[in-house]
């Protein structure tokens, strides 16, 4: 049996996002006890070369709700990222996971080869939907939710697999 279109994407976006949210979470909980500043955590990156936390969940929700605007048809909104606070990146996360629960499965669903004109690396391509989604849309996704969740581990938050996985 096939896994449809809505859940291949949006199903999964969901998951991890919601994911994501506990790991945010744990984060706060950990920063609450210790009592420190969490807006330090929103800036907090890997390496000197690398994007912050607030980026990746910037990214992570711009991959996500770009992915099912296209394939429906729909004018994605439009979020600037100025996130930089502790509580700015938990609303953006939490408006990212709002607008892939606004989704239902019979908008995505049958679009699998539906065309879908991108730029990658500056090039303009087509892409069916389903190529879009494996070669693009998901790798992006979770290369961004990984990295947050390396950057609070790294930050000394309790995480395991588990929590990444759900």
């Amino acid at each position: 049996m096939s896994t449809s279109l809505y859940a291949a994407s949006s199903g999964v976006f969901i998951r991890m996002l919601t994911n994501l949210q506990a790991i945010m979470a744990k984060a706060e909980a950990y920063g609450t006890e210790r009592k420190f500043n969490l807006d330090n955590l929103a800036g907090l990156r890997l390496a000197p070369d690398m994007h912050p936390l607030s980026f990746q969940i910037q990214s992570a929700t711009d991959r996500a709700k770009l992915f099912v605007a296209r394939v429906s048809g729909q004018d994605a909104p439009s979020w600037p990222d100025t996130e930089k606070t502790w509580g700015e990146v938990k609303e953006r996360l939490a408006k990212g996971l709002d607008y892939q629960k606004s989704y239902k499965p019979e908008q995505l669903d049958g679009h699998e080869a539906k065309m879908i004109p991108l730029k990658v690396h500056g090039e303009p391509v087509e892409w069916s939907a389903e190529e879009y989604l494996n070669r693009n849309a998901l790798p992006n996704f979770y290369f961004h939710v990984t990295t947050a969740y390396d950057i609070l581990r790294h930050a000394g938050v309790p995480l395991g697999k588990r929590d990444f996985t759900g």
